[in-house]
C-alpha cells in the first residue's frame, strides 16, 4: 500500500471527476490533500469525513502572499482553533518567479509557522530558488515537525533540512531520466526520514511523464525508491507510511 503524502486532489482540475481519481487510489492507504484556498480545504474536509486515509492541510501559498491580509489570517487561525488542520501547508518562500516582494513572503511565513507552533500541527514546506532565507526562517522559528515538500535541492542542502528534524519528500521528478539530484538525495536520505507524493496534478512520474498526475501514481515514485536503495518495495511503503502517521502523534 502506497503513501502520497502531499496532492491537490481538490483543486478544479482533479475535483471534477473525483470518483474516477478515488478509484484510481486503491492501492493507496494515505494521503494528504493540500489546500491553498477555502474552497478546496472544504471540498478536502467532506473527503476525509467519508474516508479515514484521508489527511488534510491549510496554509497561505507563498506566491500570494500580497493577497493575505487579517481577515484570511483569521480564516486559517479559527480552522486551526477547531482541529481541522491537520498540517499547515504549503508555506514558505518561492523566489523563482517574482522577487519584488520577498519581504511580504517571509513575513507571511513567519506568521504561518506562528501559528503552527501555537496550534501544534506540522507544517509543510514549499522552498524555491529561496533556500538560505527559508532554512534561516525555520531554523529561528520553527518548533513542530517539518516536511520538505517535493524536494529538489542538493544532497548539502538536504543534510540542512535533516538537521531540523524534517522529513524529506520526494515526487515523480525522481523518476525522470534527466533527474539532477533527486536520486543522490534518494541514496543519501535515511529511509525513516523519506515520503512520497505526487504534488498531483502535477509532476507526473514515469510512466505518465506528460499526462495528468494523480494520487494513484505514487506507486512509481515508490517504486523508483526502493529500485534507487536496493531494497525491497514492501519495506519502502510500510516505513514511508510509518513516517507520515508519525507526523500525527504526540
Amino acid at each position: 500500500m502506497y503513501t502520497d503524502s502531499h496532492c491537490h486532489m481538490t483543486c478544479d482540475e482533479l475535483y471534477d471527476p473525483l470518483d474516477e481519481v478515488l478509484a484510481h487510489m486503491s492501492e493507496v492507504s494515505s494521503c494528504m490533500i493540500m489546500c491553498t484556498t477555502e474552497e478546496e480545504f472544504l471540498r478536502a474536509l467532506h473527503i476525509k469525513k467519508s474516508d479515514p486515509r484521508f489527511k488534510v492541510a491549510f496554509g497561505w501559498f507563498p506566491g500570494d502572499a500580497r493577497d493575505i491580509d487579517e481577515e484570511k489570517m483569521q480564516l486559517i487561525e479559527n480552522y486551526l482553533k477547531q482541529g481541522l488542520i491537520d498540517v499547515l501547508g504549503e508555506i514558505g518562500l518561492d523566489y523563482y518567479w517574482d522577487k519584488s516582494f520577498n519581504d511580504v513572503q517571509q513575513t507571511l511565513f513567519i506568521r504561518q509557522i506562528e501559528l503552527a507552533n501555537t496550534y501544534h500541527v506540522p507544517i509543510s514546506i514549499h522552498m524555491r530558488e529561496a533556500t538560505k532565507d527559508c532554512l534561516d526562517i525555520l531554523r529561528a522559528h520553527a518548533r513542530t515537525k517539518i516536511i520538505f515538500h517535493c524536494f529538489s535541492g542538493s544532497p548539502e542542502t538536504m543534510q540542512e533540512c535533516l538537521k531540523l528534524n524534517s522529513l524529506i519528500s520526494f515526487a515523480g521528478p525522481i523518476t525522470f531520466k534527466n533527474a539532477r539530484h533527486g536520486p543522490d538525495c534518494v541514496k543519501a536520505c535515511p529511509l525513516d526520514r523519506m515520503l512520497s507524493e505526487t504534488d498531483s496534478p502535477y509532476l507526473t512520474p514515469v510512466p505518465y511523464r506528460g499526462k495528468r498526475n494523480e494520487p494513484g501514481y505514487v506507486r512509481y515514485v515508490e517504486e523508483k525508491i526502493a529500485q534507487i536503495k536496493d531494497l525491497e518495495l514492501e519495506q519502502v511503503c510500510r516505513q514511508i507510511e510509518n513516517n507520515f502517521l508519525s507526523l500525527f502523534s504526540n
